[in-house]
C-alpha cells in the first residue's frame, strides 16, 4: 500500500482538505509545456455533471501520462475539478472584473448548483466519484459586488467566490458537502481512497 497520494491540483484549498483528514500528499503540478487551462474548455451542448466528470477524467489521464514521464516512484493519483452551475449555465473561472460581476449578478438572490467530481488512480485501478450540492445566495447590492471583485477574491475560482471567503456571509443556505464546496468532497474521497489501501 502507498503512504502517500500525488494530488494534480494546484488548489491550497484542496491541500488543505486531505490534511484534514490526514492524507499525506505529493503535489504533481502540470509541466511549463502542458496547456492545464485547455482541458477546461467547455463543449457545445455540455450539462454541468457531464462536464465536471470529464474535465476531471481528461485532469487524470495528463497526471498519470505526467508521471510516467517523470519516472517518479508508484502512488495514486487524486485529482478534481470543481464547476458552478446557473440552471444548465457553466460558470467557470472569471477572466476579469467584468466576468466576476457578471457571475456575482447571476448568483444574486438565487439557487446554484455547486460540482465537484473526484477520481483516484493507480496502475491498475480508477475509481471516481460526482457530489452535487445545492447553494443558496441572498440578493447582493452593488455595493457588495464591486467590493468583493476589488477583493480579488472572485479571481481562479469557478463561479467566481469561495465559501471559506467573505462570500459566506451572503450564503443562506447549503445543502450537500461543504468540503465539496470548497473544492474536495470528503466522504467521496474518503471512500475513494479507502480502494486503495487508506484506512480513514
Amino acid at each position: 500500500m502507498s503512504r502517500f497520494v500525488y494530488l494534480a491540483s494546484q488548489s491550497p484549498r484542496r491541500r488543505q482538505l486531505l490534511e484534514q483528514i490526514g492524507v499525506r500528499h505529493e503535489l504533481l503540478l502540470p509541466g511549463a509545456d502542458e496547456d492545464a487551462e485547455a482541458l477546461e474548455a467547455v463543449l457545445a451542448g455540455e450539462q454541468p455533471e457531464a462536464y465536471c466528470a470529464r474535465v476531471t477524467a481528461a485532469k487524470l489521464d495528463a497526471a498519470l501520462a505526467r508521471l510516467a514521464r517523470r519516472v517518479l516512484p508508484p502512488a495514486p493519483i487524486l485529482c478534481a475539478d470543481t464547476t458552478v452551475a446557473v440552471d444548465e449555465l457553466i460558470l467557470g473561472k472569471p477572466v476579469d472584473d467584468a466576468d466576476a460581476r457578471r457571475m456575482l449578478r447571476l448568483l444574486s438572490g438565487r439557487t446554484h448548483r455547486v460540482i465537484t467530481a473526484v477520481a483516484v488512480s493507480d496502475a491498475t485501478h480508477r475509481a471516481v466519484a460526482l457530489n452535487v450540492s445545492q447553494v443558496v445566495f441572498a440578493p447582493l447590492t452593488c455595493v457588495q459586488v464591486e467590493r468583493y471583485v476589488a477583493s480579488r477574491e472572485p479571481f481562479g475560482k469557478a463561479g467566481g467566490y469561495a465559501i471559506q471567503s467573505d462570500a459566506a456571509a451572503w450564503i443562506s443556505t447549503i445543502s450537500g458537502s461543504y468540503s465539496g464546496i470548497m473544492g474536495l468532497p470528503l466522504f467521496e474521497t474518503a471512500q475513494l481512497l479507502n480502494q486503495f489501501g487508506f484506512k480513514l
